[in-house]
């Protein structure tokens, strides 16, 4: 009886020990075969760390293929605490070569991260700089690619490509408008450590970066230097406030130039005001536009057939009194008898008065909106400005003789050219 009770236990345990054994086994065969790609997932999220390697930007080009924003390499100074034996040191002479302070290096070096990347003090850093570093073949211590905006014309353009932070993102200009196209993949240097920072004895793995998508623009490089040129020249003649600027192609509209002063240095936009940075005056000055408007009368006046330009007279005196104000014509005693294509040639104010007044408020007002004046016209560049129009419910007699000839509206230069 004792030995039949002792043999059932021994059974007992025994059918345990198997139990236990199957559930172990299952266990592995669940981790190995099903749960294995996502446990290795995390294992190697914990093991893996990452050295960045910026991708360049893509370019920007004219229309011939010259290239108006590029991009050179530079090095940039990254730091795995955990792996710098004698930090002490390391912070004493980095920071001795970069020029700051030890308490400031103290930050980075001493820093309880997996990989600290050095900013702004270790960010695109001179050849003769990492050369320094390089040499001093501490632990820890990594010299990484980093691309940096470089534009080899300087000053040439500078509004319309605008310009780019530490961290290669558009800021301003066609930087700004397509930077989601420029911008590139980053890539990186993966290696493995433990929790410590020591090395694992597993191979790196390089990803490489993806530069960015070029552009090409209207603009043409040869007409665009000519420009600047001659900008340069007026501004040394008579030091004016302002000066602009800006060349088209009346066959298809396309901006084959742009310029205005004061201008800046792309690749040192630092330097420079926010007033003079944002003020891209050939999409953004809002003027009167005086006598270049008269087409636009003139156009509407034959478009709605008011007036025959070689059939029909007008009889210039030389002024036009409107709503108690005279209107003066630029010659004096006005010129006589003439037909509206000689209004035309003429830039005879009371004329255009005249046209004005035979097309009414709402006729000629249409036409200004089917011109796109008082809106945006569209261009790829931010800070465009809009120009101001009457609104229509405050014009009166006065308002649309001075809008016939140009005066009392505003327009920016783009909107007049295109």
């Amino acid at each position: 009886m004792f030995f039949k009770s002792i043999d059932k236990r021994i059974r007992i345990v025994l059918l345990i020990i198997i139990f236990m054994f199957v559930v172990i086994i299952g266990k592995v065969a669940y981790v190995q075969l099903v749960n294995y790609e996502k446990l290795n997932e995390l294992a190697g999220d914990l093991w893996s760390r990452e050295l960045p390697i910026a991708a360049d930007r893509g370019r920007i080009l004219d229309r011939n293929g010259v290239v108006l924003a590029d991009n050179i390499t530079t090095t940039s100074l990254v730091l795995i605490p955990n792996q710098i034996t004698d930090k002490e040191k390391a912070s004493t002479l980095l920071a001795e070569i970069l020029g700051v302070t030890k308490e400031e290096m103290d930050k980075h070096v001493y820093k309880e991260t997996s990989i600290e990347r050095v900013h702004p003090e270790g960010r695109q850093l001179s050849y003769e700089i990492a050369d320094k570093i390089d040499s001093l073949e501490l632990d820890g211590v990594y010299l990484v690619k980093e691309s940096k905006r470089y534009y080899p014309y300087g000053t040439s353009l500078s509004h319309v490509l605008g310009y780019v932070g530490i961290d290669n993102q558009g800021l301003s200009g066609l930087e700004l408008e397509y930077d989601n196209y420029l911008t590139g993949e980053n890539g990186a240097i993966k290696y493995f450590s433990d929790a410590k920072g020591n090395s694992l004895d597993i191979s790196e793995i390089y990803e490489s970066p993806q530069s960015g998508i070029d552009i090409q623009l209207t603009i043409d490089y040869n007409i665009q230097m000519s420009v600047e040129r001659e900008l340069n020249n007026v501004v040394d003649m008579f030091n004016p406030d302002m000066a602009l600027a800006l060349v088209m192609d009346p066959n298809s509209g396309e901006i084959l130039a742009m310029s205005s002063r004061p201008t800046y240095d792309s690749n040192h936009y630092k330097d420079y005001s926010m007033e003079v940075l944002s003020r891209n005056l050939p999409i953004w000055a809002s003027y009167e536009p005086g006598s270049t408007f008269k087409i636009i009368t003139a156009s509407a006046a034959v478009e709605e057939g008011v007036i025959d330009l070689e059939k029909d007279t007008f009889y210039d005196s030389g002024s036009v009194t409107i709503s108690g104000a005279r209107i003066g014509c630029w010659k004096a005693g006005g010129h006589g008898q003439q037909t509206f294509l000689q209004v035309l040639e003429n830039s005879c104010n009371p004329g255009f008065v005249k046209m004005g007044q035979l097309l009414g408020k709402e006729r000629l007002f249409s036409y200004l909106d089917l011109f796109g004046f008082g809106s945006k016209t569209g261009i790829d560049l931010n800070g465009e400005g809009k120009g101001i129009i009457f609104p229509l419910d405050k014009v009166g007699e006065l308002e649309l003789a001075t809008t016939a000839f140009g005066q009392g509206v505003s327009v920016t230069p783009i909107h007049l050219t295109v």
